[in-house]
């Protein structure tokens, strides 16, 4: 059962990312402008490019990642526990916090092939089709958006675990962690909006008053995992990025709109990243706590 569902799963995002890139390539001449900062980085938007129809690479990486690290996390405790052989595993001499270990490793290197795999594939379908090489910055950044998606994952698969050491029941820890993931992605940016309405400043409030409101309404989005995926992912594989936050018209006024560098982008990123990487050791520090009291019986 557990073979069959990661198949099934891994198939539709292999499908789902085959089809983004299909639509990259064939709208790839149109995303090339004369005035584009990012036209240098033409391998870039095999990642980035869409046409509407469907989403791109980074897209559907925001959208079905998290359901894969739930699909790998959600019955790890507790289906061993209703099969009798989580005692049994901890009757042997070993110690109790390499199972949770394991259980996370093990599905942290799937996820991490995964998402490889298909970053590569990407690359060599992409380099055959439009037959330029990439450079040695654009490979570093595919590499570093495939790591940035493998740690917002990881999130994903740590808060499953969690909900599957503290529910008896496989059913009840995959709908606690669907719940979550739908609050995010959809019921979340309904509440920011609605409180955006009721505290956004008047027609007269001054400049500064402005940037504060769209600071404040910003750091409230940042809660959400998959903003910050976005706003790293967006800065990675689009080096015209140069800030991530509201700039005053002295901030924009003379700056010449040329890519980033790859360094500064990492910089410009580096609070997203620190914050992924920080919810997800928090998850699994809740997981591992929870594990290592948690009371098992035989049946």
């Amino acid at each position: 059962m557990r073979s069959w569902r990661f198949i099934i799963l891994i198939a539709i995002i292999a499908l789902t990312c085959m089809g983004s890139l299909y639509t990259a390539l064939t709208n790839i001449r149109e995303a090339i402008k004369p005035n584009d900062p990012d036209g240098a980085f033409l391998f870039l938007k095999l990642f980035t490019v869409s046409d509407g129809t469907l989403p791109s690479f980074a897209v559907f990486i925001s959208f079905l990642g998290p359901l894969l690290g739930i699909s790998l996390g959600f019955d790890a405790i507790n289906s061993e526990q209703n099969k009798g052989t989580l005692s049994r595993i901890l009757s042997q001499p070993i110690h109790r916090d390499y199972l949770i270990n394991a259980k996370f490793v093990a599905a942290l290197a799937v996820i991490g092939i995964m998402l490889f795999m298909l970053g590569f594939l990407v690359m060599g379908f992409g380099l055959i089709a439009i037959g330029i090489p990439p450079t040695a910055e654009e490979f570093m950044r595919v590499v570093f958006f495939l790591f940035v998606s493998l740690f917002y994952v990881a999130f994903w698969l740590n808060l499953s675990i969690f909900f599957s050491i503290r529910f008896k029941q496989a059913a009840t820890s995959a709908l606690a962690c669907v719940a979550i993931w739908l609050f995010f992605s959809v019921f979340y940016n309904m509440i920011i909006n609605l409180v955006g309405k009721a505290l956004s400043p008047s027609a007269w409030a001054s400049d500064y008053q402005v940037i504060a409101y769209q600071r404040f309404m910003l750091n409230l989005l940042r809660f959400a995992p998959s903003e910050l995926f976005n706003e790293a992912t967006m800065t990675l594989l689009m080096p015209s990025v140069r800030s991530l936050g509201p700039l005053t018209m002295e901030q924009v006024h003379g700056a010449i709109p040329s890519p980033l560098p790859f360094g500064q982008s990492l910089l410009v990123v580096w609070p997203q990243l620190t914050g992924l990487i920080a919810a997800t050791v928090v998850c699994f520090a809740l997981s591992y706590v929870s594990f290592m009291r948690k009371e098992v019986r035989s049946r």
